[in-house]
């Protein structure tokens, strides 16, 4: 008779083991000044993928086999103080299993792409270093059982996307817009950890199942009370709205496009954009007992349907208009979370994840084929009259034109009012730092005082 906890055991940690065990050879190989060549990081990356993925089924068709719907991989207590327990664990229910399983393969179908599509790139090692660190981040995330594990993978997630976006490291341009994503990712995770903190405070842990009292995913109660529901839900959602680039955090998206088509496939086309809502499925226990915060929930979701809609019709760039569609759909699908359509919430996750990565994958080669078949039709490809055409005046349509070509201008508000503040406190404590640093050891100037290519305005630092 085998062991079922001991083979759950197993299997939950080879899919966590995986990427992780991938993340350390690909990194530890760039530490050594030694990289792998192009064909045996293929070959690491699709033993990795493969393993975990098959690790995800294998966990699947045991919980369907055998009728369990909850699986908990506990790590054991990593802190344990006085009011306040850091906890590691991962757990299996009807969220994580199919949302894991579309990590692997999205990150196989990618990881293939990226093969051919990077061969012989100058940074071949270093996108494949950062990609195994977001699939790490993404299982991670995906599996939490405490919101401390969410949190690291959380972090793991943004750390990937600000360096993918800052790939191409040599044009001042996508480090600028690597900044500014690392910058809105901040306030973002500040949200997140501070939901952890009032969630600690209220139940005494982070985790997941405690704040459950009846049942698993979707149909347990909290036992929390309205108004702190109320509470950690914003909390929370201001964290969702910042990691997926909803209304009013959506100017970040386009400078996102930066970076090189797998990632942005990876990130904001499939599985990154969609964390806002898999964090609100996950803790939709708490919606059920807010009408307030599901109301919140369903306006930010349709106005970034509606923004998204409205950006996605003017832009010039195929990965852009690709973003903003996809953003569309992220709107949605957050609004049915509100709903209370928390399977439906699901299931369009998955299909749009799918859709969305080979519209981005196809995206460098759409032009070629557009021009091929108007080559083959013998003339221009025929253009729907907008609806804007249709029903405004010239001057009505050329404001509106104007205001969804700026993006609603959120992106020089996240400039005025997000991203310049964030810069001007860690300059503030950087400076503080080096006043310290020099009152102790007995330095009357601050090196950085005297520094005249220390930048004084935003412009100038990014």
């Amino acid at each position: 008779m085998f062991d079922q906890e001991l083979i759950f055991r197993v299997l939950g940690l080879t899919v966590v083991g995986a990427p992780a065990a991938l993340f350390v050879v690909l990194g530890l190989s760039s530490l050594r000044a030694r990289p792998l060549s192009e064909r045996i990081i293929v070959t690491c990356v699709e033993t990795a993928i493969v393993t975990g993925l098959l690790a995800a089924i294998g966990i699947l068709a045991m919980m369907l086999g055998l009728g369990t719907r909850h699986v908990p991989i506990p790590l054991g207590r990593w802190v344990s103080i006085p009011h306040y327990h850091f906890v590691f664990k991962f757990e299996f229910d009807r969220l994580s299993v199919p949302f894991v399983i579309l990590t692997f393969i999205l990150c196989g179908t990618i990881g293939a792409f990226c093969s051919r599509y990077m061969h012989r790139e100058r940074g071949f090692n270093r996108f494949f270093v950062f990609y195994s660190l977001f699939v790490l981040g993404m299982v991670t995330t995906s599996l939490a059982g405490t919101i401390e594990t969410l949190f690291t993978g959380w972090e793991l997630v943004g750390l990937s996307s600000a360096l993918l976006v800052a790939f191409y490291h040599e044009r001042l341009s996508p480090v600028q817009n690597g900044l500014r994503v690392w910058c809105v990712y901040r306030l973002s995770d500040a949200a997140l950890l501070l939901a952890s903190v009032v969630l600690h405070h209220l139940t005494g842990e982070g985790d997941f199942d405690k704040l459950v009292r009846i049942g698993h995913w979707p149909e347990g109660t909290t036992m929390l009370t309205e108004p702190q529901c109320l509470a950690v839900g914003l909390l929370l959602l201001l964290a969702a709205m910042g990691k997926s680039a909803m209304v009013p955090f959506s100017g970040w998206l386009p400078r996102a496009m930066e970076g090189p088509t797998p990632s942005s496939a990876v990130f904001y086309g499939a599985l990154s954009v969609h964390l806002g809502a898999f964090l609100l499925l996950r803790v939709s226990a708490l919606l059920d007992l807010s009408p307030t915060l599901r109301a919140v929930i369903v306006v930010v979701g349709v106005a970034t349907a509606v923004f998204g809609t409205f950006a996605a019709r003017v832009q010039t760039d195929i990965k852009c208009a690709l973003s903003f569609a996809s953003l569309t759909q992220v709107g949605i699908i957050v609004a049915e979370i509100g709903f209370g359509l928390r399977y439906l919430a699901l299931i369009h996750i998955l299909g749009h994840a799918c859709l969305r990565t080979l519209q981005f994958l196809r995206a460098p080669t759409l032009l070629h084929d557009y021009r091929t078949l108007e080559n083959a039709i013998g003339e221009r490809l025929p253009t729907r009259t907008s609806l804007l055409e249709q029903r405004f005046s010239d001057t009505a349509h050329l404001w509106m034109y104007r205001l969804a070509l700026q993006r609603g201008y959120l992106d020089a508000c996240l400039s005025d009012y997000i991203v310049a503040p964030v810069l001007r406190f860690f300059r503030g404590c950087d400076e503080l730092e080096h006043r310290w640093t020099n009152f102790l050891s007995g330095q009357k100037t601050s090196p950085v005082e005297n520094d005249d290519a220390t930048p004084n305005t935003l412009e100038e630092l990014l």
